[in-house]
């Protein structure tokens, strides 16, 4: 009877890890739903990216589909910097900090900031490149 009780508390975590991954695999699906009309995108637990010509959008994934949608245009965008924690970069730091940040995002000047959150630092530095570049061009274009 006792080795019967000792293996419950395993039944309910093994029954717990089955249930989040069906949830995080439905909100794969559904972004990947979303992301067919962007050219390019990005994925992770905090929130979705999609680009598409000079339009960004970001929103928070959930098993339906995104919610909290926010749009904006690079006429908008006064300059992008990453956020490493409370610490800010014009451009990609040579060294990541250490140790790893725990707060990874990309903020927008514009009005009013916005802020996009990243769960993995590689992403985050590609995708402020990729966006610095095309403000760049976008403020060049326009001139």
């Amino acid at each position: 009877m006792e080795r019967g009780l000792l293996w419950i508390p395993l039944l309910v975590v093994f029954i717990w890890l089955a249930w989040a991954g069906r949830q995080e695999y439905q909100k794969l699906e559904a972004f990947k739903v979303w992301a067919k009309d962007y050219e390019r995108h990005k994925y992770d637990i905090y929130a979705i990216l999609g680009q598409q010509g000079d339009l960004l959008t970001w929103g928070t994934p959930t098993t339906k589909a995104p919610i909290n949608l926010k749009t904006i245009t690079f006429a908008e965008i006064h300059s992008i910097q990453l956020q490493l924690d409370q610490q800010l970069y014009a451009e990609v730091p040579a060294q990541p900090p250490d140790p790893i940040p725990k707060k990874i995002s990309i903020l927008l000047n514009s009005d009013p900031n916005l802020n996009i959150p990243f769960t993995d630092i590689a992403i985050a530095c590609s995708w402020f490149r990729y966006l610095s570049d095309q403000l760049l061009n976008f403020k060049l274009e326009s001139n």
